[in-house]
């Protein structure tokens, strides 16, 4: 099993990128998409991080970028609406065609029973038959969760989804602008405050990273996708639950100039593609990476139990 540093641990690394679906999707299921969407105005933000904590996801000093109008899903890809796009398009996600997974270990009755697993990251187990229908393997089943979002998707999965319903993957820098809903230099999609008074406002971890996840916040797995509150553009769990898959190549962020970068993409390549937002297993002692500037990465063709896809036009 190959790993990596992050909690988001590495896949294959021989996989090709799936072939292209000849079909387009129905009226209906773009219907179904063009619904989720948030449209945005775009112009000036300052992206990234006065100080980033982990060097190497190169996520600070902020730098001004202008960003053209744009739509972005409200939510993360839902089950029920991958579902709906396997139904049309006959699709078979990496996880499928390869017949295996990442699923954490506290989600499987004997962890010990799998012994493949990342050395750096041993709380992941290959799960054989872990796919995003059946989420821990074999006896697990999407329906019961049917508006949480769809997990085990590699970039790959993503962006066939994305052709076939004629949207796209949003950029590193639109996730952002999206992510912060307006706010200026803010840590959360809310404000400065993990926990504001209101009470948690994102699904992470709580507890001993990763022995005992007391759930104070009502999960210890992913969550309804637009259960907490959105944030001032109307877009819900841009920080916690599932990490989103973006367009962009891991690298440096756009450089700073006198012109601030006009759409930037990110670079022509990189280590893999920057996924945003952390997920239900970041917390401070080890992944503290759902923060709005937070960024990772991770091979196309990974696939892991917290790791989805949201959609831009």
């Amino acid at each position: 099993m190959q790993g990596k540093s992050c909690c988001a641990p590495s896949g294959r690394g021989t996989v090709p990128a799936a072939p292209a679906l000849t079909r387009r999707a129905s009226d209906e299921l773009k219907a179904l998409v063009a619904a989720t969407l948030v449209p945005l105005k775009g112009g000036f933000f300052e992206m990234g991080a006065a100080r980033g904590r982990y060097p190497d996801d190169r996520d600070s000093p902020p730098r001004r970028v202008w960003l053209s109008p744009f739509s972005i899903a409200r939510t993360s890809v839902t089950n029920e609406l991958f579902a709906a796009f396997v139904a049309e398009s006959g699709y078979r996600t990496t996880a499928e065609t390869e017949g295996w997974s990442f699923v954490f270990h506290l989600f499987l009755a004997d962890p010990a029973g799998y012994r493949e697993f990342p050395v750096q990251t041993p709380w992941w187990r290959a799960v054989a038959g872990a796919t995003w229908a059946a989420p821990e393997g074999p006896g697990s089943d999407w329906h019961d969760r049917a508006t949480h979002p769809a997990v085990h998707l590699s970039w790959f999965d993503a962006q066939a989804l994305a052709e076939f319903t004629g949207t796209r993957l949003p950029t590193e820098a639109e996730w952002e602008f999206a992510a912060r809903g307006g706010l200026k230099g803010k840590r959360y999609p809310w404000g400065n405050d993990l926990v504001p008074a209101s009470g948690h406002r994102h699904n992470i971890w709580q507890g001993d990273f990763p022995h005992t996840n007391t759930a104070d916040d009502g999960f210890t797995g992913t969550c309804p996708a637009d259960h907490y509150a959105p944030n001032g553009y109307g877009i819900h769990n841009m920080t916690g639950n599932v990490w989103d898959w973006t367009a962009s190549w891991f690298g440096d962020l756009p450089h700073a100039a006198a012109l601030p970068p006009r759409d930037p993409q990110g670079p022509a390549q990189g280590p893999g593609r920057v996924i945003r937002g952390g997920s239900y297993l970041c917390h401070a002692s080890y992944c503290e990476r759902y923060q709005t500037h937070s960024r990772s990465h991770n091979t196309p063709d990974s696939t892991t139990g917290h790791t989805g896809a949201r959609l831009a036009l």
